[in-house]
């Protein structure tokens, strides 16, 4: 994206998020109150900054509080309160990334560990609207289509937004899709809105 097309998103986001149309969950057809903001995992620092300015100007000019839920900094949190994250750490020295894959996958997965230490936050901090970030980093450990499936019997009564490295591919065919980096698909998942196409 060039500057100008950041500033562009940054701003269509901004009267977006802040509408009432949107913190009161209208136009949604009963579907779970999710959107999806991909972007080109290169403009990844521009649009971080855009969103720390997003989250600010919310707060200071309309009131809105914004969680966000980095799922990084959230796993560590969980694997070293767990006492495990040095282990791992050695472990993937010893034997690399690949030795790491089926641990993790197993304490972290999404339904019985990882929602439950989201929803622990969301009852406990304050908040109008939900960021979930950090989708890149936790790949392929953790994969955002089995956090939003799981995600959907929690996050109810707030709108949330994910920040997806990647496309989010919607076609009446052949279904939505999340392309993570653009390269590899994660799966298939349809109920979230693109927050590009939403109007405020």
């Amino acid at each position: 994206m060039t500057i100008q097309q950041v500033q562009e998103q940054e701003q269509h986001l901004l009267s977006v998020l802040g509408s009432r149309r949107f913190l009161e969950m209208e136009g949604l057809g009963n579907e779970v109150p999710f959107f999806i903001y991909p972007y080109d995992p290169e403009d990844a620092l521009a649009v971080a900054a855009a969103k720390k300015r997003i989250k600010n100007k919310l707060k200071n000019d309309r009131g809105v509080t914004v969680l966000e839920i980095n799922l990084y900094d959230l796993t560590v949190d969980m694997l070293q309160g767990r006492g495990v994250w040095d282990r791992l750490l050695e472990l993937e020295v010893r034997q690399g990334k690949d030795a790491l894959l089926k641990p993790l996958q197993n304490m972290l997965d999404p339904g019985s560990k990882l929602i439950p230490a989201i929803r622990q936050r969301l009852d406990s901090i304050p908040h109008d609207i939900l960021f979930l970030t950090g989708i890149g980093e936790v790949f392929p450990y953790i994969r955002s289509h089995n956090v939003l499936n799981n995600l959907q019997s929690v996050v109810t009564n707030k709108p949330m937004l994910m920040y997806f490295p990647g496309d989010y591919k919607q076609s009446g065919a052949a279904g939505s899709s999340l392309v993570l980096f653009g390269r590899l698909k994660d799966d298939n998942y349809y109920r979230a809105f693109d927050i590009r196409d939403r109007e405020a």
